[in-house]
């Protein structure tokens, strides 16, 4: 079984604190309890042992004990009784030692100084306080003495003594002037330790009348003034001859120039000294040096280190400073001051002594009648303390006998108590720098067990956390504490649980099923005592979508996200912290149920945001972090440096980046003399870089500003730099792009681009323009303009090369000789026609044109290419005229030939060719005349299905629109079609190009036909329309039709197909759902209909069908306007635009609908249907 010593700091009921050194005993703080309890009296407050009282005050001394029954209280001074009734200033507070003595009705507090003990009694023991020394405080005044004024030479060292009056406690002393201001104080003027003031070296400045040391005494609230002292400071330098005559060489120390002087210790004297200071204290020592310059004080430890955490350096380091000494702090302790002469030092040898203090300080003991126990009192010290017992108050070798105890040194040994045991004991450690005393009873009780555990206490536990069941108790014996889960449960044990020495039980890991009824039973040999607590164990809450991290921008909106699953029975509170601190009063900030939402975000919103779920058994949180970010502020400070006639330095100093770095930075400038409030680019640096070196131009007045760059965009510029102007100079460069093309045949313009005006350089900007023929022996002309860019040069032959430059110059000079450029003067329209036209007829549509190139002597400028012009004249199958439409194709180039394209076949045509310069076109050549030949026609324009009968059709059809020759014949092809699709034989005739119309008779009738119908040339066939019509039915199987459909015998036997065949699709489906395949799917799988054939992947048209010639079923249905004529855009279209193959079927009317069946089933039907209806027995022997 396990147990832990130690009592949780969770359970203050446990603990008792009940003597001046606070200890821990097994009586509970149980306020029914302790009034029922006997028990030894207990110090619980008193007065300091070295008490220093305000004499103008009431002295109170304090002593202040419990017990039970109360204790009664004496009190002993100088180590007699001190009889207060006897005294009329003396009172003592009802229900407590603490003596008040009345000083301020006549009493004198000298009257009471002495050693004061306060003792508590009662019928089982006495405990008595420590030695109170009351002595009153004194701030006396100082001692009248007549003070000589200081006369010092400039560079020597002096101490102002202070000497204080001797006060209790002593006083702290100040430096001040006549105007109540502290004096300076520096590494070379510094009060020491014992209050005086010294001065390394004096300085003229020191000279004044008024330095005051002052005595401040706390407990009176006085501060005593010392006579002002006078400080003279000579400067032998400034001393004229009157007053070194009338000083002496003693009193000015020789009027010797001031010299610099190497360190001396001015405080501690000598080479070495001793300090002895107590454990606990703070340890002070001091080093104060002259010399001139003024010496720097330096500490080490010889063979050691200053302990680290615990030195402090004051007073300009000639202070050094250990709080909390111990033993280990003592040693020696060097001091070094040292300035550019020399330097000299002091060991301090340090011994640390120690008052006594406690290892073990004595516990009070509970025991009960019959049990054994001991007080343990073991001090340490420096000397080591002497160990003294009392009894009661008394020196224990002077006390009533007790057979049960037996004194070992430090140890007090109790071996079967009785209640006649109980006594308050006290422990006395002391040694030369001081003692210890403690208080500790025996209180021997008998008592049954009691359990302070509230009954029936409900305990709430978070699943997988430990939980904690108290069962406190007392009793004398101690009892013994067993827990039991259940009404009849078994005693717990195993390693499952864990039994502190308290009687609390612990479940270290508490599941679901630990919830349930706890009994702690308490039995002792005086009884027995049992209670039940109860226990629920909750679902720990957890944040199932905790915040994250959120980079934003300035003036965006964030939301964070804190979504929590909890135990339904516990009520959470959300709340949200940033940078670990409430949320900021402000309206921007949203706390929604399950989220945080920040509107208008500002850089003061930059931090971490914590979500903290709360509930009254645990708490979890999740923090996330918010960057935000922003466009760089504007850079700063901007300076030139290095300026030179062509280049300058600029640096800058950054802005604030926002969160997002810097990539690069932008350079702008302005020209304030040609461009004022214009800003260009000037150049960009990596956002590492905060200077660079600029190029200038001459004559500007430049003004520069940086702009900073980072992923959110540009800062706003920063103010511009300090205006620049570089000096004048002429001009770098000359214009570019210049060029010479003539406007007119006797002209040569020339234009160049002007330059800007830092391109300038100088002021005064000019153009020198210059030319002359080129492959012609002739000097340049020249002429100078401004404040243009162009230059006509008129009288000028046509078309002829010049040599062209344009020179840049300002009042300082001329630009660098320009590069020379060829133009041309003026284009003028091409003189000839180009010859030798001819014409090569390729095809009914296509022609290739030739003709000889023209000298280029006659262009009269760039040969840009030839244009054919050409027209159609006629037709020559209609010899009919109609609008002259000129089609124009161009040649780049220097070509001579081209094709003709997009003819129209049995045409004349005509065409002429020109040539083309810049300026236009010259004289076309003589009309060629060509003709096209024949080739296959159109289709016909139309084709129309009337009057059909039972055996017979009439077609009208029109002639093609483009018979593209002369006509021949036109062919007409047909076949029937039967209900599954299938097509009969194919019938072709031959017709006269004459004729517009036939009848075709010997049909079969209710018959379906389809049409082939297209024209012919002496080339060939050209493309046929198609077309579908039926014939009619005849009347009497028609009436013998519908006699037969309305029969009962034939409506029985659709109605017994009709339902085998819903019989047939149920079992269909059923077995479907099951997954398996009926009869007839297994049929149609092992073999397809080879009359269902896939499309074709490359042109989407039924393979099987492509050809029109084929007999198989056609896939996709024509629609035939209403008045049977097929138009020719339509006449591609053939059996094939009928439906799909198998899936061709008749409606109970007779009527084909499959021809639709490529559609949606609700579209209308178009064409020609048959007027009659049919009737189903016919549609069925269609084809027989």
């Amino acid at each position: 079984m396990m147990k832990k010593k130690s009592i949780p700091a969770s359970k203050p009921l446990l603990i008792l604190f009940l003597c001046q050194i606070i200890s821990a005993l097994d009586v509970p703080l149980d306020s029914k309890l302790l009034e029922e309890l006997s028990q030894p009296p207990t110090i619980t407050h008193q007065s300091p042992k070295d008490y220093i009282v305000d004499p103008r005050e009431n002295i109170v001394i304090q002593c202040e004990a419990k017990g039970k029954p109360p204790p009664s209280f004496s009190w002993t001074r100088n180590g007699t009784h001190f009889d207060i009734d006897k005294d009329a200033q003396v009172t003592m507070k009802p229900n407590s030692g603490t003596l008040v003595i009345n000083i301020m009705n006549g009493g004198k507090a000298e009257a009471y100084e002495g050693v004061y003990q306060c003792t508590a009694r009662n019928e089982r023991g006495a405990a008595i306080s420590n030695n109170i020394v009351i002595r009153p405080s004194r701030s006396p005044l100082w001692t009248k003495e007549k003070l000589e004024p200081h006369q010092v030479r400039e560079g020597d060292s002096l101490v102002l003594h202070c000497r204080p009056p001797v006060g209790l406690p002593p006083p702290i002393i100040f430096w001040m002037d006549n105007a109540f201001q502290r004096l300076p104080q520096s590494e070379r003027v510094s009060q020491g330790l014992n209050g005086d003031l010294y001065f390394s070296n004096v300085q003229p400045e020191d000279t004044r009348e008024d330095y005051i040391c002052y005595a401040r005494f706390n407990h009176t609230q006085t501060i005593q003034q010392k006579q002002p002292i006078s400080v003279k400071v000579f400067s032998m330098d400034s001393l004229n001859d009157t007053i070194a005559a009338n000083l002496s060489d003693t009193d000015i120390y020789g009027a010797k120039p001031v010299t610099e002087r190497q360190p001396v210790l001015l405080t501690p004297t000598g080479s070495t000294s001793t300090k002895v200071e107590l454990r606990g204290n703070v340890l002070l020592l001091e080093c104060i040096a002259a010399g001139l310059p003024t010496p720097v004080i330096r500490w080490i430890k010889e063979g050691g280190e200053l302990p680290a955490n615990r030195t402090f350096f004051e007073n300009f380091k000639k202070t050094l400073k250990i709080i909390d000494v111990s033993e280990a702090d003592s040693g020696n302790y060097k001091c070094i001051a040292r300035n550019t002469l020399g330097s000299v030092h002091h060991v301090i040898s340090v011994t640390v002594k120690a008052a006594p203090y406690w290892i073990t300080a004595p516990r009070n003991l509970v025991l009960s009648p019959g049990e054994d126990g001991t007080l343990i009192c073991r001090a340490n010290g420096n000397p080591k303390p002497s160990i003294s017992w009392l009894a009661n108050g008394v020196p224990i070798a002077i006390a009533p006998e007790d057979p049960s105890r037996k004194v070992d040194g430090d140890t007090i040994i109790f071996s079967h108590v009785q209640e006649r045991s109980s006594a308050v004991y006290q422990c006395n450690a002391s040694n030369e720098y001081g003692y210890l005393l403690a208080n500790a009873f025996v209180n021997v009780l008998a008592e049954p067990p009691r359990i302070l555990t509230p009954a029936n206490k409900l305990y709430q536990v978070i699943a997988d956390s430990p939980a904690l069941l108290d069962c406190a108790y007392f009793g004398s014996p101690k009892p013994e504490i067993e827990w039991f889960k259940g009404v009849k449960g078994s005693i717990l044990r195993g390693n499952e649980y864990v039994f502190h020495d308290n009687g609390t039980l612990e479940i270290p890991v508490a599941q679901k099923d630990s919830t349930g009824t706890y009994t702690c039973v308490a039995r002792n040999e005086l009884g027995k005592i049992q209670n039940e607590v109860h226990l629920e164990i909750k679902d720990p809450t957890m944040i199932i979508k905790q915040p994250e991290y959120k980079v934003v921008q300035r003036y965006g909106q964030v939301s964070f996200e804190c979504i929590i699953k909890h135990d339904s029975t516990l009520l959470p509170t959300v709340i949200w912290l940033k940078d670990n601190d409430e949320l900021p009063d402000d309206e921007r900030f949203l706390v929604g149920k399950d989220n945080l939402t920040i509107m208008n975000v500002t850089d003061k919103d930059d931090g971490t945001y914590t979500c903290i779920v709360n509930t009254t058994l645990d708490s979890v949180s999740a923090s996330a972090v918010l960057t935000v970010v922003a466009r760089p502020n504007p850079p700063f400070d901007l300076e030139l440096t290095g300026q030179l006639e062509r280049s300058i330095e600029l640096s800058w100093i950054p802005g604030d980046e926002n969160n997002s770095p810097i990539t690069h930075f932008v350079i702008e400038y302005e020209d304030g003399l040609h461009e004022p409030g214009v800003w260009h680019y000037q150049t960009e640096v990596p956002g590492t870089q905060t200077t660079v070196q600029l190029k200038l131009s001459p004559y500007v007045n430049y003004s520069f500003r940086v702009v900073a760059v980072n992923k959110i965009g540009r800062s706003q510029p920063s103010e511009p730099s300090e205006q620049y102007l570089t000096k004048s100079a002429s001009p770098d460069e000359n214009p570019a792009n210049v060029q010479g093309i003539g406007s007119e045949p006797d002209n040569l313009v020339i234009t160049w681009e002007s330059l800007k005006g830092f391109q300038s350089n100088g002021p005064g900007l000019q153009y020198k323009v210059s030319w002359r023929q080129k492959d012609v022996d002739d000097e340049w002309t020249s002429v100078i303009v401004a404040n243009v860019s162009k230059y006509i040069v008129s009288g000028t032959p046509t078309f002829v090369p010049y040599e062209i430059k344009v020179q840049a110059l300002n009042d300082l000079g001329y630009a660098p000789e320009p590069s020379e450029v060829i133009g041309h003067s003026g284009e003028d329209l091409p003189m000839v026609a180009p010859g030798n036209v001819q014409v090569h007829v390729i095809n009914s549509t296509l022609a290739k044109v030739h003709w000889d190139p023209v000298p280029l002597k006659t262009v009269r400028g760039h040969l840009q290419g030839y244009k054919v012009y050409y027209w159609k004249v006629q037709s020559l199958s209609r010899r009919s005229r109609r609008h002259v439409e000129k089609k124009i194709l161009t040649f780049r180039g220097n070509k001579t030939f081209g094709m003709l394209p997009g003819l129209e076949p049995y045409s004349s045509y005509k065409l002429n060719v020109r040539v083309v310069n810049g300026k236009g076109e010259g004289p076309a050549s003589p009309d060629k005349v060509f003709k096209t030949p024949e080739g296959v026609p159109s289709s016909p324009s139309y084709l129309k299905i009337t009057n059909p009968t039972l055996d017979s059709l009439t077609l009208e059809w029109g002639s093609p629109t483009h018979p593209n020759g002369v006509l021949t014949s036109y062919i007409l092809k047909f076949q029937p079609i039967n209900n599954t699709h299938e097509l009969g034989p194919l019938v072709e005739i031959r017709i006269p190009a004459n004729e517009s119309s036939l009848i075709l008779k010997n049909l079969n009738y209710s018959t379906r036909y389809k049409f082939y119908f297209n024209a012919q040339t002496s080339v060939g066939s050209g493309s046929q329309i198609t077309e579908e019509a039926v014939t009619i039915m005849d009347e009497a199987m028609a009436s013998r039709q519908v006699d037969i459909a309305t029969q009962g015998w034939f409506i029985g036997l659709m109605c017994a197909v009709a339902l085998l065949i819903l019989i047939l699709l149920i079992v269909c489906f059923i077995r479907r759902n099951k997954g398996g395949k009926y009869p007839v799917k297994e049929k149609e799988d092992a073999h397809a209909d080879p009359e269902i054939q896939p499309m074709k992947e490359d042109d989407g048209t039924f393979g099987e069908y492509s050809d029109a010639e084929d007999h198989k079923p056609l896939k996709k249905g024509s629609r035939t306007p209403s008045d049977r004529t097929v138009k020719k855009e339509d006449s591609d279209d053939s059996l094939v635009d009928y439906g799909e193959g198998v899936n061709g079927q008749f409606n109970e009317d007779g009527s084909f609908i499959g021809q639709y069946s490529g559609k949606k089933e609700k579209e209308p039907a178009e064409g020609n249907e048959s007027s009659e209806a049919p009737s189903p027995v016919n549609a069925m022997n269609s084809f027989v």
